[in-house]
């Protein structure tokens, strides 16, 4: 059975109870890496600088505290591989889906790779295929 590491554990920690429950349940079944959390202003600055967030602090739902956005990626980490992106993604949005059924979490979730959720992934104008969200 997979389990996050020391450094993916502490990362989640920052974010709201309800992304840890969904990827508690997560790492359970399928290996994946937390990449970050909560973003304070200086790496919110440097990620819109290089384009890969589009809002600029303090407006970015990873730069509340607990943080309301993580990235997650399947491991081990493949950026050519899309489609096991696109797997996790919606592995993670049924299970989020399950949780919120259950009542053991209170929200929805947002992922990067379908921003609006219509389950059409060429229309998107921004893809952030390791971000999932929050919805309040």
């Amino acid at each position: 059975m997979a389990k996050f590491s020391q450094t993916s554990f502490s990362k989640l920690a920052s974010c709201h109870i309800d992304l840890q429950a969904i990827f508690y349940e997560v790492i359970k079944n399928v290996d994946c890496i937390v990449l970050e959390g909560f973003r304070g202003q200086a790496a919110q600055e440097r990620d819109f600088l290089e384009k890969r967030t589009t809002l600029e602090w303090p407006h970015g739902k990873h730069n509340s505290n607990p943080s309301n956005a993580v990235d997650v990626a399947p491991y081990p980490i493949n950026w050519e591989d899309k489609e096991s992106f696109y797997w996790f993604g919606g592995y993670v949005l049924a299970t989020a889906q399950m949780l919120k059924d259950q009542g053991k979490i209170s929200c929805s979730l947002r992922w990067g790779g379908d921003w609006n959720g219509n389950k059409d992934f060429h229309d998107q104008d921004f893809t952030d295929l390791v971000h999932f969200e929050r919805m309040t």
